[in-house]
């Protein structure tokens, strides 16, 4: 019997494949779409499997979740146990790091990827990271500019209805919103506390996406309404297969996980979207005969340059405005808390000086449940700018493999000693900024370490509990912790130098995107999501375009 052969092959459902499922049947496309884990819907989000918080620490959750084989996922920071199955087991998907440089491999196998699991905080991106080296001197510029993404932005903005305001910050582009986000009042607070002191340092609302009620992603659900989807669950993609006269792509070969049979599945164009380290893994494992160090490696930069963003964590109260307030701005949700908070986004200096911030935060105040007379409480992630470095990279452990006896990823990223000072200065404009405006901190800590003040982390918490968070911190605060990883695949204006042209289109196999966050040439301070969605948009609506109109040679256009 002959083989479907398809007009497009996409490898992963998350942010960018749900994406590019829509655009391409969109565009007429035949698809088919492998996804490495189950499909997913509303029993999978039963309301029943959530328990009431705990006070403070999670400890006996974390420490369930590890024995069921998630010691990875459970030392995320934002873990919560009645979500664990929307996270890997580690025993069946390990990968190493070196000795003395641990990174935290957060990640999802389900329908629709880690997009069941992530914030839905869906930020724009500036020219301060598309034009890193000339807007600041450091890391490198993308080869395509705000303007090139701003259409494709406002596109997916739109189609999601996105809670948000136009704010008017250069550093953070407004969007298109559907509805209004609040502040509670003591975010409001906060806000007045540190505008007025630092005019330059502006504190606005997420712009986020409500949770899916069919719990599906929407792309995925229209791309399976065209009627030109077909969708392979627990199909595991081992290595994308070329031509070898061409050079190619050609399809991939794939594992069944129920069946456990092993077989190949043909298209005509490949698109690339299983989130960076996979991504990059699976080039890395398609080596070949005309790519002998990896599917469109002849630069030598896959795998390299790969980065996170710089995390740190801060907890405390803020006694200036006592209780919670509960946010209406979106429908509440039966499975998932409610979305809100506050984003300050990366400063200029200010007219009397000082340094510029390269780093953002996001955190909620006075959202916590406690009693009228009580201090509201406060949390707050940052995210610190990452450069580029060569020898930050991911790849194969040929030593140890997965449960379905794939080489696993070995993942290198270390901070260099201008990173660890700009983590530094990260967690001390954050302290200036909760005690500027009357909040008190019980403690702030990143992979530099943890430094309690006041009454201590988590001072409610019983005594037991307090030690373990004292001692465990170190494991949960590493690189990885922000989970907003990137590059390894990325794009430039040079196949001497990038892996990807300008629309994420493979240099030397032009029948092949990548357009998950692996393509980024610099990690940004504000999360992924949003832009990984806009360029895989704007990535396949031209390769459909090239593809229908026989275009699609074998040298990519000039950008």
């Amino acid at each position: 019997m002959s083989q479907v052969i398809y007009d497009a092959l996409i490898i992963g459902s998350g942010a960018a494949g749900s994406f590019a499922a829509k655009e391409l049947t969109a565009q007429g496309l035949s698809v088919l779409l492998l996804e490495a884990g189950p499909s997913i819907g509303p029993k999978d989000f039963d309301p029943s499997r959530k328990k009431a918080s705990p006070k403070d620490i999670n400890i006996w959750d974390r420490a369930l979740a590890t024995a069921n084989g998630q010691a990875v996922q459970a030392r995320a920071v934002f873990f919560k146990e009645w979500m664990s199955h929307l996270f890997v087991n580690d025993r069946k998907n390990p990968y190493t790091t070196p000795p003395d440089a641990p990174f935290l491999w957060i990640r999802g196998r389900q329908a629709g990827g880690r997009l069941h699991t992530f914030g839905r905080v869906l930020l724009r991106w500036s020219d301060d990271d598309f034009r890193a080296q000339t807007q600041t001197g450091q890391g490198v510029d993308w080869p395509l500019s705000y303007a090139d993404l701003d259409p494709f932005y406002a596109e997916v903005e739109s189609y999601l209805g996105l809670y948000g305001q136009k704010d008017h910050v250069s550093t953070l582009p407004d969007g298109v919103y559907a509805k209004r986000a609040k502040l509670t009042q003591a975010e409001e607070s906060f806000k007045v506390a540190v505008e007025g002191r630092w005019p330059e340092r502006r504190v606005v609302s997420w712009r986020y996406v409500a949770p899916e009620a069919e719990r599906i992603p929407r792309a995925l659900r229209d791309a399976q309404a065209s009627g030109r989807l077909t969708v392979r669950y627990n199909a595991i993609a081992r290595r994308i297969t070329t031509d070898d006269n061409t050079g190619m792509a050609t399809g991939a070969e794939l594992t069944d996980i129920v069946t456990g049979r092993t077989e190949t599945v043909r298209a005509s164009n490949v698109v690339v979207c299983a989130s960076p380290i996979e991504s990059i893994r699976l080039l890395l494992n398609s080596a070949s005969s005309s790519h002998p160090n990896g599917l469109g490696n002849s630069s030598g930069t896959l795998g390299r340059y790969f980065m996170d963003q710089l995390p740190c964590l801060a907890v405390g109260s803020f006694p200036p405005v006592p209780g919670w307030s509960k946010d209406d701005s979106a429908p509440p949700d039966p499975f998932y808390n409610a979305s809100g908070g506050i984003f300050i986004p990366r400063f200029e200096p200010s007219s009397n000086g000082g340094q510029r911030g390269d780093f953002a935060y996001q955190g909620t105040i006075g959202r916590g449940p406690v009693s009228s007379d009580t201090p509201a409480r406060l949390a707050f992630f940052g995210y610190g700018q990452m450069q580029p470095h060569p020898d930050n990279r991911v790849t194969l452990d040929v030593r140890k493999t997965d449960a379905w006896k794939i080489p696993v990823p070995h993942i290198r990223c270390v901070m260099r000693t201008e990173e660890r000072d700009l983590l530094a200065r990260q967690e001390q404009t954050l302290v200036d900024l909760v005690n500027t405006a009357g909040g008190e901190l019980e403690f702030v800590g990143s992979p530099l370490g943890l430094k309690e003040m006041g009454k201590g982390a988590y001072p409610n918490a019983d005594a037991f509990s307090r030690f373990l968070f004292r001692r465990m911190f170190h494991r949960s605060m590493s690189m990885g912790a922000a989970i907003h990883e990137s590059g390894g695949v990325r794009m430039g204006a040079s196949p001497k130098t990038s892996v990807l042209d300008p629309w994420n289109q493979s240099w030397d196999v032009p029948n092949l995107l990548v357009t998950d966050a692996s393509s980024f040439p610099t990690s940004g301070v504000a999360g992924t999501t949003l832009t990984v969605m806009a360029l895989t948009v704007r990535a396949c609506r031209r390769l459909s375009e090239q593809y229908r109109s026989g275009r699609l040679r074998t040298a990519t256009a000039k950008y």
